[in-house]
């Protein structure tokens, strides 16, 4: 099985590569809070994404490296394009404390007009 840091490309058509104006959304969690913050801020203000909405803090269990780990999370849900990821994905595994963090990727299958419009307006 193949890593995301291993995969050419962070999304293949079903994300969108083909339709660079689509607009996605890209799961991912942090640990910390206060340096997060200044992160979520920061891939706005570059306009790699539209909205970075951080969730409350909660616990996950997850099997890494052969043992079972119990984690208190934040979980991001990140407004961008097809078009961004790329950029994006490598503003958020430099910035990220973990050596595989969560990167999953959603295609918006549809939505409000408007806000889609917005999102595309957003991203860069």
């Amino acid at each position: 099985m193949r890593t995301i840091q291993e995969s050419p490309s962070t999304h293949n058509a079903e994300t969108g590569a083909d339709r660079p104006d689509l607009v996605v959304i890209v799961l991912t969690t942090w640990p910390e809070d206060e340096p997060a913050a200044a992160v979520a801020r920061q891939l706005v203000e570059a306009r790699l994404a539209a909205c970075v909405t951080r969730l409350p803090r909660h616990t996950v269990v997850y099997r890494w490296q052969g043992a079972i780990e119990e984690a208190n999370e934040h979980q991001w849900v990140i407004k961008t394009t097809a078009s961004a990821l790329d950029r994006l994905w490598e503003a958020v595994r430099a910035a990220h404390p973990y050596d595989t963090p969560e990167w999953i990727v959603l295609t918006a299958a549809g939505g409000s007009e408007a806000y889609l419009q917005w999102v595309r307006d957003s991203v860069g």
